[in-house]
């Protein structure tokens, strides 16, 4: 990750109170909707990758241990791991998450699979 995003990231992380849902900007040069897979794109690549807009063309990355910097993919759905919190939950960056937003918050890794984007 660029030095930007890294900076971007902490300020999100610093304006979300420990245990909140917290919203945060949607990510550039996304659509508008259907923007999960193209919003990871952009935290972990620094910009949209068009072939990883589908959550499932994520599953090309080889397997992975939950932690941060690592992608939890769902049917349909794809968010970055900003922090793993070893009991099945972690801090997530999470584009459309939930009425078209994206938020930076806790959720249950349950029937995701963990991959590694830079592995």
């Amino acid at each position: 990750m660029d030095k930007i995003a890294a900076y971007i990231t902490s300020a999100f992380m610093a304006l979300v109170p420990p245990g909140a849902d917290g919203v945060v900007p949607n990510p550039s040069g996304c659509p508008a909707r259907l923007f999960c897979g193209c919003g990871v794109s952009v935290r972990v690549f620094g910009h949209p990758v068009p072939e990883l807009f589908p959550a499932r063309a994520w599953l090309r990355y080889p397997r992975a241990q939950a932690g941060h910097g690592m992608v939890a993919v769902w049917p349909g759905h794809v968010a970055y791991i900003e922090s793993a919190d070893g009991d099945g939950q972690a801090t997530l960056y999470d584009p459309n998450s939930g009425g078209h937003r994206t938020r930076v918050h806790q959720r249950s890794l349950a029937g995701a699979t963990i991959v590694n984007p830079h592995g």
